[in-house]
């Protein structure tokens, strides 16, 4: 589509033509005319790309020498100028930065980090885009001269009316023309219709005769066949259907040839009507010249597309040469009907532009412009074939299962995407005549290719070797319980940082393929370098956040562990009550490392950022002190073991069993079912209940006349007898030790013992036992200290005084503990 067959009357006789003053313009006017490609500057000095060589010189100064080519080559100036928007001159404020903007970047980005250099670059490609559309702008300036034409063509009447009348007449010849081939190709249906119905006939035939081998073949295999066998038969089916599809194609080839010649007839009727028609105006060579092209453009894009339509037979299946179905043969011949209207237009423009006094550089304009339009047509084509030419891509059934050819398979389905870069690639060169630019872009192409295929092979090695560094096996696992879940968590995002760094090692080599110099960008550049390393280091920090964050909740999982098999439960659950404040603490750290190297690497100033939350934390530390003495508190509460989730014990006044521990406060629930919820800053001691054992002390008064003795082993005979009994046994762990006689005075003698219980449950241990010493002592005998008292009564007259004992009272236990009885938690 790049070059069209052009007449020598369409351009002036004279050896100066526009396309010859661009190479001129390039130099002169650097990148803002064309658009910038690797081969335009292969001529220029290795110096400078827009250094000027001897025979350029030469070149310019002929044209400055010449009268008639400076003349042209002002003309051509000067309408470049005009189609070109003027650039205003930069004055010193414009170009000087105001101070409010420079210290507003110098707020948010450091003067000279990465992000301050990205917005340069971004700068810099922002006003090299724009360079770049007023140069394809450019492209299309000359456009004026055509509406400069026309305006001039209508306003003069004598051009006018030669005008009208050379179109006029070609165009009622034209119509004569369409008219006859019209009737010749409805009088020649029945004979295409008789055509195909003699393909139909035979591919009846040849589809009976594969249907009878098939069926030979399959009763050719015994039952019982081997599997070499069956490979053998299956191999000689291939070829049969191989050559029944050869056979099949070499049958309708004639077939197709012939309706190729039955509809080749209407346009040589066309044609000989049309150069008939051009003969009758012999006196008029425009209207003889206009006739003679239109015919000449119109048959020869009919002919093209019937060949195209010969070959793919929308309506006619049993002629078709190639393998698409219906409807896929509809889509190609309807959108080829339309794309081969375009390069007709084309060669009509050359060819009667110049006999209309039509400027060169307008007819030039009109020609690009048609030929882009065709291209974005054929761009427009390759998308609604995308499906259809990527599925007649995929590889064979076979070959499915090879990762090379899966992914050479997906890879088809893409085929659209360079398929229009390459379209429009076409064009751009053609458009703007750079030199070498077909051969770059071939180049680029085959580059992209390999680089893509390579790529791929390299991403299958690495991501299998990623698969085996995260597969972790049983034994592994059985080491280390749990590794193989964090592998599996952690694998997702491994694959995808790999996937993006492939993809940007793969974008680099492509950019650098297609000429632009990516890797000196990066290898030697100063943004390039600052770039590569903020992204190592950010990723060598996430990595090691990673792995110090999970090497120390194994760590701590794996103590947990030990303790829990060697019989330290306490110390397990007391790990496991820390653990939580560990791992949010370690958290805490990681991501404050992490993100203050992140942010320090993307080019923000971290300085004000830490030294503002250092203030922070200071003027929060001091207005919360009870809540900052309530997390160290109980930090070292949980760290030091002084109780325990079920533990009974007695904090801040208040006793009860040990419902939940937070790193701030203590949740105790009492006998009566009350909640308290108890901040460590208030806890000053903590008494608990729950550990290693408890000691219930007996402790009571008797009388003087009592024997110790005989009490002690009345005491000591009621704490054997519970050890016997099944139920309490377990709770009691010592026998009575009898303490002696504390005290003895007229109120009685005070008798002191105690014995040991398990943890927790002394108060059941203790109502039980009294309840057995109290029958015991009954039955028994013992006596209990009576009061004394001294009763004065008057009795009608003088009365000795009386001294006697008082009645004796019921006995009562008097005996009193260090402390009230309280309920047995775990079982009241």
């Amino acid at each position: 589509m790049s070059v069209f067959p052009v007449r020598g009357s369409s351009f002036p006789r004279a050896g100066w033509r526009p396309c010859r003053v661009m190479p001129i313009l390039a130099l002169l006017l650097g990148s803002l005319l064309l658009p910038a490609m690797p081969g335009r500057a292969a001529d220029a000095a290795p110096s400078s790309p827009s250094a000027m060589t001897a025979q350029q010189a030469q070149q310019v100064l002929g044209v400055l020498n010449d009268p008639q080519k400076r003349a042209e080559f002002t003309r051509t100036l000067t309408a470049i100028a005009n189609g070109l928007p003027q650039a205003a001159p930069a004055t010193p404020a414009a170009a000087a930065t105001p101070p409010a903007a420079s210290d507003k970047s110098d707020v948010a980005l450091e003067p000279d980090s990465v992000g301050s250099d990205v917005l340069d670059e971004l700068s810099t490609m922002r006003n090299g885009i724009v360079r770049q559309a007023r140069s394809f702008a450019a492209l299309f300036a000359d456009l004026a001269f055509v509406g400069h034409w026309f305006r001039t063509e209508l306003s003069d009447p004598a051009s006018r009316h030669a005008l009208f009348d050379a179109f006029g007449q070609a165009g009622l010849v034209i119509l004569l023309a369409l008219a006859a081939e019209r009737g010749l190709s409805i009088a020649l249906r029945r004979p295409l219709s008789s055509i195909t119905a003699r393909a139909v006939e035979a591919e009846r035939r040849l589809n009976q005769r594969a249907a009878q081998v098939q069926a030979e073949d399959s009763a050719s295999v015994p039952p019982g066949a081997s599997q070499a066998e069956r490979t053998v038969e299956d191999t000689r089916r291939q070829d049969d259907r191989k050559q029944v599809e050869t056979l099949r194609i070499i049958r309708r080839f004639p077939f197709s040839l012939l309706h190729l010649l039955t509809k080749l007839l209407p346009v040589a009727l066309f044609l000989g009507v049309g150069y008939a028609g051009a003969a009758f105006f012999g006196d008029n060579d425009q209207a003889e010249l206009v006739t003679l092209t239109l015919a000449n453009a119109y048959a020869a894009a009919r002919g093209m597309y019937l060949l195209v339509e010969t070959v793919l037979v929308p309506k006619s299946p049993t002629i078709r040469l190639c393998r698409a179905s219906d409807r896929t043969a509809r889509i190609i011949t309807r959108w080829w009907n339309v794309l081969v209207a375009m390069p007709s237009i084309v060669v009509c423009l050359s060819t009667l532009g110049g006999l209309f006094h039509l400027a060169p550089r307008g007819t030039e304009a009109l020609i690009r412009a048609l030929v882009l339009a065709e291209h974005l047509m054929i761009a427009v084509f390759i998308w609604r074939i995308r499906h259809q030419m990527a599925a007649s891509l995929q590889p064979p059934a076979r070959f499915q299962k090879s990762a090379f050819w899966l992914f050479l398979g997906r890879l088809a389905q893409l085929w659209w995407l360079p398929a229009m870069v390459f379209d429009l690639a076409l064009w751009l060169v053609w458009a703007t005549h750079t030199r070498g630019g077909y051969a770059w872009i071939w180049r680029t192409t085959v580059l992209t290719i390999i680089v893509i295929v390579v790529s791929r092979v390299l991403s299958l090695l690495l991501f299998g070797a990623q698969n085996r560094l995260f597969h972790i096996n049983d034994d592994v696992e059985a080491r280390y319980p749990g590794l193989r879940a964090r592998a599996d968590y952690y694998y997702p995002y491994a694959r995808r940082s790999l996937s993006a760094l492939l993809v940007f090692a793969t974008a680099v080599i492509l950019l650098q393929a297609w000429g632009i110099p990516a890797l000196s960008f990066f290898l030697h550049g100063e943004l390039g370098t600052r770039i590569i390393a903020a992204i190592l280091s950010i990723l060598i920090a996430f990595t090691v956040a990673i792995v110090v964050w999970e090497v120390a909740n194994a760590a701590l999982q794996n103590q947990v562990n030990r303790y829990e098999t060697s019989e330290q439960v306490s110390r397990a659950i007391r790990l496991r009550t820390v653990l939580p404040i560990i791992r949010t603490v370690l958290l805490t750290v990681i991501v404050i490392i992490v993100a203050v190297t992140t942010l320090s690497q993307i080019g923000l100033n971290v300085a004000p950022l830490l030294t503002g939350a250092g203030i922070m934390g200071a003027a929060i530390a001091f207005g919360s002190q009870s809540l900052v003495k309530d997390f160290i508190t109980g930090f070292f509460m949980l760290v030091e073991n002084a109780m325990q989730v079920g533990d009974w014990v007695t904090a801040g006044g208040v006793s009860g069993t040990v419902e939940h521990l937070s790193i701030r406060t203590l949740r105790l629930r009492t006998t009566s079912g009350d909640v308290h919820i108890i901040p460590f800053s208030s806890v000053t001691s903590i008494a608990n209940t729950s550990r290693d054992y408890n000691v219930v002390i007996v402790s009571f008064m008797l009388d003087l006349s009592e024997n110790p003795d005989r009490v002690a082993s009345i005491l000591a005979d009621v704490v054997a007898g519970m050890r016997t009994d099944d139920l309490f046994a377990p709770l009691i762990l010592s026998d009575f030790t009898f303490l002696g006689v504390d005290n003895a005075d007229g109120n009685g003698a005070k008798f002191v013992g105690s014995f040991r219980t398990t943890p927790g449950s002394k108060w059941r241990v203790s109502r039980e036992y009294y309840r057995r010493l109290g029958l015991r002592m009954v039955a028994e005998g013992v006596k209990f200290p009576i009061p004394t008292s001294i009763s004065m009564m008057t009795n009608f007259g003088a009365t000795p005084l009386m001294i006697g004992q008082a009645e004796p009272a019921a006995p009562a236990n008097t005996n009193t503990a260090p402390a009230p009885l309280q309920p047995d938690p775990s079982h009241d």
